[in-house]
């Protein structure tokens, strides 16, 4: 089968850093899908991981960790899927990822795919909404409803892949007031579209952008980039006995500056639930099929940002440099071999 692969972490300027090879075709496990790929994102993690993670003994290492795609086979213990259905799904960074014709994943992170989107549009959604629902529901406690009217989310980088969903899923789904950051003209106006109540600009002090916009303080915060260097200006503008909830990897982090207001610090990691096969494992699934619900009742809409064409090296290594620039915008996507 085809797939795009690295042997060796180089920069993503170097034609080698990611390859189009040819792979046997996996088989799938007792509670595995065999999935026919069809469409996948990309996601920070995979520059994250080609750039850090070199390959072992000389293997191939596939990157890919948000697929769509038809179950065309299901393992001997499989219960929630059949062959034919339409899935939708991020996998698990401790097996290969699904940037290859053929891929197998454990049914219970899959969800079934939105009927209302094709497999591109689907295929932007998976890692950052369990990434956005597990911080804003499980992380940082925050109830479905209306229970939390009166209390604010700051989203720090509100136009990438998971801030855009998390902007749609707090904004339709609680009653916290959304305040998300943007630098560029564009990405302000992209989270506005996605419900935002207010938009502040996190070239500047955030504190005092959100003073200038006359709010004191917020009760939550979601940290999805550059926490370290946002540290201090995020424990200023939240409220005492706020909740900071993050995604990225700080070098270092000062953790002392919340004690004065007794904050509680938070980190979401999606694989956790897939990496240890934890006794709730399958709340990936259930949540997934939610978010699939969502969307064709028309309540969330996907995050596809840019159409990168058919899935090949070339083509992923341009999504990995807009992905290291930091000026991606919404999810990159590529779809068909």
């Amino acid at each position: 089968m085809k797939a795009i692969a690295y042997y060796a972490s180089l920069p993503i300027s170097d034609a080698k850093s990611l390859q189009d090879i040819e792979l046997p075709e996996p088989l799938a496990g007792p509670r595995d899908l065999l999935v026919e790929v069809k469409a996948i994102s990309v996601n920070p993690v995979d520059t994250k991981v080609r750039q850090n993670a070199a390959p072992e003994n000389g293997a191939a290492k596939v990157l890919g960790w948000d697929v769509a795609g038809v179950v065309k086979a299901v393992g001997s213990d499989v219960t929630l899927f059949k062959a034919g259905d339409k899935v939708f799904y991020a996998g698990s960074i401790a097996r290969a990822g699904g940037n290859s014709e053929l891929h197998v994943v454990d049914e219970r992170i899959v969800g079934h795919m939105p009927k209302s989107l094709g497999f591109a549009e689907a295929a932007a959604l998976p890692l950052t909404a369990i990434t956005a629902w597990e911080l804003l529901f499980e992380r940082l406690q925050v109830s479905e409803g209306s229970t939390d009217q009166g209390q604010s989310l700051l989203i720090v980088g509100a136009a990438g892949g998971v801030g855009s969903i998390l902007t749609q899923l707090a904004k339709q789904l609680t009653g916290l007031k959304v305040i998300g950051t943007a630098s560029r003209a564009q990405t302000r106006d992209w989270v506005s579209e996605l419900g935002a109540d207010l938009v502040i600009d996190h070239s500047q002090p955030l504190s005092e952008e959100l003073k200038r916009a006359g709010i004191d303080s917020v009760t939550h915060v979601a940290s999805l980039t550059q926490t370290d260097q946002h540290l201090p200006q995020l424990v200023e503008a939240l409220a005492p006995q706020g909740k900071l909830a993050l995604i990225d990897d700080p070098k270092s982090l000062d953790i002392s500056l919340l004690k004065r207001k007794s904050l509680s610090l938070h980190w979401e990691f999606m694989y956790t639930r897939s990496l240890f096969e934890t006794p709730d494992m399958i709340e990936q699934h259930k949540l997934l099929n939610r978010v699939a619900e969502l969307i064709d009742a028309g309540t969330l809409k996907t995050t596809l940002g840019e159409h990168f064409g058919v899935i090949n090296a070339a083509n992923l290594r341009r999504a990995h440099e807009l992905l290291e620039s930091g000026k991606a915008k919404g999810k990159i996507v590529l779809e068909g071999f």
